[in-house]
């Protein structure tokens, strides 16, 4: 009997009751599942030195097979594992990457899922939709706690929104006839990027949801006189390239590659499609920071939410796994999120969105941006939260501590006793009133939201990448330490996202402010690039809207 033997709790496994959530019945005991379970590293007595290295500018990047072979899960643990299936009747759903991504995939009934993990699996309903959940922590034989850091998928409830916002029609206006709107090349040129097209770069996107169309992305490139982007799918535990609405998250994955397709055609875009769930979230981004097929040199994030949000686990083995892409030279773009300084959370406090809080990933914010001939004419902090429009994530983190490249810029203090990392880190136009032309479905929209910001920032780094001839890698410690010396950002100083405001420098609404890309890559290589020429930068003249 499992009863008699001694089952330590995963420290942060603990869930809560969903609030707005109705019990429904037990899980049926037969039902088949899949769960994901995160193994020790190899070199977790290295971690707290490869941290601090990280740190520092001027991190060497370490390949990603040594990486892997030195950082990766012990063999000997995997057997463990295997062992662990074997003794409650689960099994191992055999990837080859088991070792790299420090995951091994069970699958089996929910009743031995029940006596493995000393959990009580029940079904729920929710305004959100219904889902699996347990409450209070998973726990695991005593000889196998010590190898064990994370077990995902017992509970399936959805874990991330998407930080997109569409310009909604209203009487006798189309939704997609925004007077101040840009396609997303034009941006490019706004903000200075230099010349480039990402060629022999790949840039991967995370999605929880929706899917493209071919046909969409033929007619809006060839709209713009852009090549039409190479855009593969990559399935994540079942989640699959499935386009429905232009109302659906098909919004969110359509403005991820049109905005990143638009200004680095040339990139690869592989696209990792996943449930919505914290397990289908961590075994998209595991996957694409160690797909050695595809190589994503960059990888941009637009789904999340509020640090409250989340389990300790995931919070732990999320940032692990971006620590992971720092070390390996991927940049991780991620949207800090549309709501504010609240983040949505009504509990009258401040919150930032995760994972845009980790330490290892740039945060993009958003901005209004007006502009005229190429040129800014005016920027400030997206707000419209008094007209429910939304407004750019930021704030303090209460779970990741100040880094130190963040000394000395002014965060404000965190909320609580833990935290202290400063978000955003960058920002870009997010506004819808300012936003994206898109093709969503066949039907010609206008997008904003930090969702826009995240791709906008991969297919900058993916130029950089292409310009420079290697990945410049984990950004944040280079662009605060040449911060204070050089430029490379329009420093937003005019606006708030609710408790936050704009100022010199940076801030919680905007971090260091949106990109002079030419003179961003100019700072981190100590050489002068000049911006794109009009001959030399996307061309296509302004969507037309019929």
């Amino acid at each position: 009997m499992t009863s008699a033997r001694k089952f330590n709790a995963i420290s942060g496994s603990e869930r809560k009751p969903v609030r707005g959530a109705r019990l429904i019945h037990d899980a049926h005991p037969d039902q088949p599942i899949e769960v994901s379970i995160r193994l020790r590293s190899k070199a977790e007595a290295k971690r707290k030195e490869l941290k601090s290295a990280l740190e520092k500018p001027g991190f060497t990047h370490i390949p990603r097979a040594e990486f892997e072979s030195t950082h990766g899960a012990d063999p000997a643990d995997l057997e463990k594992i295997k062992q662990f299936a074997q003794e409650f009747g689960l099994k191992v759903r055999e990837t080859g990457t088991e070792l790299a991504r420090r995951t091994v995939v069970l699958s089996g009934s929910v009743s031995n899922f029940q006596k493995a993990f000393n959990v009580e699996l029940k079904e729920y309903s929710h305004p959100r939709g219904n889902f699996r959940g347990r409450v209070g922590a998973i726990s695991v034989p005593a000889e196998y706690s010590d190898i064990i850091r994370g077990v995902f998928g017992l509970d399936n409830r959805p874990q991330a929104e998407p930080h997109f916002r569409r310009i909604q029609p209203h009487a006798g206006v189309k939704a997609h006839t925004a007077t101040n709107s840009h396609d997303p090349n034009e941006v490019a040129k706004i903000y200075d990027f230099p010349a480039g097209d990402g060629t022999g770069q790949c840039i991967g996107i995370i999605e929880l949801g929706g899917g493209f169309q071919l046909d969409d992305l033929t007619n809006y490139f060839g709209a713009l006189n852009i090549n039409v982007p190479q855009v593969i799918s990559v399935s994540i535990d079942g989640g699959t390239n499935s386009p429905t609405t232009p109302d659906s998250a098909d919004g969110e994955v359509m403005l991820d590659i049109e905005v990143a397709g638009a200004v680095a055609p040339g990139a690869k875009i592989v696209v990792y499609f996943a449930p919505n769930t914290d397990q289908g979230f961590l075994d998209a981004i595991t996957t694409a920071v160690h797909d050695s097929t595809n190589q994503p040199s960059v990888i941009s994030i637009s789904w999340g939410s509020s640090e409250s949000n989340w389990t300790a686990q995931a919070l732990t083995n999320f940032d692990e796994a971006f620590q992971s892409a720092a070390a390996m030279g991927v940049t991780v773009c991620v949207a800090s999120g549309d709501n504010g300084s609240s983040d949505g959370v009504n509990d009258g406090g401040d919150h930032v969105d995760f994972p845009a809080s980790s330490s290892f990933v740039l945060g993009c914010g958003g901005t209004t941006l007006q502009a005229s001939n190429e040129q800014i004419v005016n920027e400030v902090v997206w707000n419209n939260q008094s007209a429910g429009g939304g407004a750019g994530g930021g704030g303090v983190s209460d779970v990741f501590p100040l880094p130190a490249w963040q000394n000395g810029f002014g965060v404000p203090a965190p909320s609580g006793q833990n935290g202290g990392r400063g978000v955003p880190d960058v920002s870009g136009d997010a506004d819808p009133s300012t936003g994206y032309n898109v093709l969503v479905d066949g039907e010609n929209a206008v997008f904003g939201g930090t969702s826009a910001v995240a791709p906008l920032w991969a297919a900058l780094v993916a130029i950089m990448n292409q310009k420079v001839g290697k990945p410049v890698g984990f950004l944040n410690p280079m662009i605060y330490a040449q911060a204070v010396e050089a430029s490379g950002f329009h420093d937003i100083t005019e606006g708030n996202n609710g408790d936050f405001s704009a100022a010199q420098g940076w801030d919680a609404c905007t971090g260091l402010g949106s990109p002079d890309g030419a003179q961003l890559l100019a700072a981190l290589t100590g050489q002068p690039v000049a911006p794109a020429p009009a001959a030399e930068r996307s061309s296509g003249s302004k969507r037309s809207a019929a």
